[in-house]
């Protein structure tokens, strides 16, 4: 291992502790997960993995040391950020949940573009220049200067990656789990609308929050 054990300790018990806080992503992971099953449960939890291998590695590669150095690029990639969020909220507050009525315990999956559900998870996580500007304030802290950066840096990426994708499966797979007992579209279309007013807060609130000097 190209770190020291503590060191990698630490990163994987601060990282956890960071991980299963609910922000936008998981908010999404969960809403469709309770809406449409497993099968949309699964590409969500890869568009979000996808997502902060994307953002963690363009932090290590110097974009985070850029975003915190410009002003005007923070404010324009937030921006994006945060009109994506405030759609992909609308879209779920508008989409139609229906189920079968089925006297089977297994509840059938609703239709949904899996596909979608992936290009959204990955893009709300990766157009987060917060998460890479928090990368690159996070890593240093566990980084050893007598050891070779790269090395260390490449596994603090894929280690977090990794505990990401696992925090979103478990979310979407609970999730997913307890949409077997919960059969009513109404019940269903009120957690696809919290889910969506939550995601659209969060855009509004992205969009004027500060950027830290």
């Amino acid at each position: 291992m190209p770190i020291s054990v503590e060191h990698f300790a630490a990163f994987v018990l601060a990282s956890v502790i960071l991980l299963v806080i609910p922000g936008p992503t998981i908010i999404m992971v969960i809403t469709q997960a309770l809406a449409h099953g497993r099968k949309v449960a699964l590409a969500s939890v890869i568009g979000v993995g996808l997502g902060d291998l994307l953002a963690t590695s363009l932090s290590i590669a110097g974009a985070g040391a850029l975003l915190a150095a410009s002003a005007s690029l923070f404010q324009a990639l937030k921006l994006v950020g945060a009109a994506y969020l405030l759609w992909i909220g609308y879209k779920m507050w508008r989409t139609p949940v229906t189920l079968p009525d089925i006297a089977d315990a297994e509840v059938a999956e609703a239709p949904a573009n899996s596909a979608g559900i992936f290009r959204d998870s990955f893009l709300i996580t990766a157009l987060n220049p917060k998460g890479i500007l928090f990368f690159v304030a996070f890593v240093p802290q566990f980084i050893d200067p007598a050891l070779p950066y790269t090395p260390q840096a490449a596994t603090y990426v894929l280690t977090f990656t990794a505990l990401g994708i696992i925090n979103a499966a478990v979310f979407a797979f609970a999730a997913a789990g307890a949409r077997q007992t919960i059969r009513r579209p109404k019940v269903m279309k009120i957690a696809m609308r919290s889910g969506g007013s939550l995601l659209m807060m969060a855009g509004i609130a992205a969009a004027f929050t500060r950027r830290a000097s």
